[in-house]
């Protein structure tokens, strides 16, 4: 029998009873990765604990200016949600300062780029959908320097990011002349 709209996703659960299966978390939980630059994530939901509905991330990104290169994913849709801080993100369009509240979503092959140019620490939320194993990839990020353009590429690949520049990737815009322009790029 069908009751649900026909705008609900397929039924995934068709008990009659209902099942204890959900997970908490507190919020002291230490993160699960933090990159050797010190930038923290927490692994909320992943693929695997979500069976690939989406993947939920917390990220902290201390003070220093970075991030990452405009690119897209042809598999999944991207969100960030800023919880404290500021962040500077880009929708493919134009950049903008996004602090607490502020959200952005981008769906799948939508251009998009984020980092940190405001000398403060930020942490926002960052969902997948459907979930990726973006574990290895934020794991992986650290290794990118010592990797072959072509093991970069592959790499990047694997992880469904592509870069109009393949072989730098991530790394192929400069954050601190982006930090320096900051006038000419904040928004209200």
């Amino acid at each position: 029998m069908s009751f649900l709209s026909p705008d609900y996703p397929e039924i995934r659960y068709d008990g009659d009873e209902g099942e204890i299966s959900a997970s908490f978390r507190r919020a002291d939980a230490p993160p699960e990765y933090t990159a050797p630059n010190g930038n923290t994530y927490h692994y909320l939901s992943t693929r695997l604990s979500t069976d690939g509905l989406f993947g939920l991330y917390k990220n902290r990104m201390g003070p220093a200016v970075g991030g990452t290169s405009p690119h897209f994913h042809k598999t999944m849709s991207e969100a960030f949600y800023v919880l404290s801080g500021e962040i500077h993100v880009f929708d493919g369009d134009q950049w903008f300062d996004a602090s607490q509240g502020d959200y952005l979503y981008i769906p799948p092959g939508g251009v998009h780029s984020f980092g940190n140019i405001s000398g403060e620490p930020a942490e926002f939320l960052m969902l997948f959908a459907p979930g990726g194993a973006r574990e290895a990839y934020f794991e992986g990020l650290e290794h990118l320097g010592s990797m072959t353009d072509e093991e970069r590429t592959e790499f990047l690949v694997r992880h469904d990011s592509f870069f109009a520049d393949m072989a730098k990737g991530p790394g192929a815009d400069s954050w601190e002349e982006r930090a320096s322009l900051r006038k000419s790029f904040k928004t209200g």
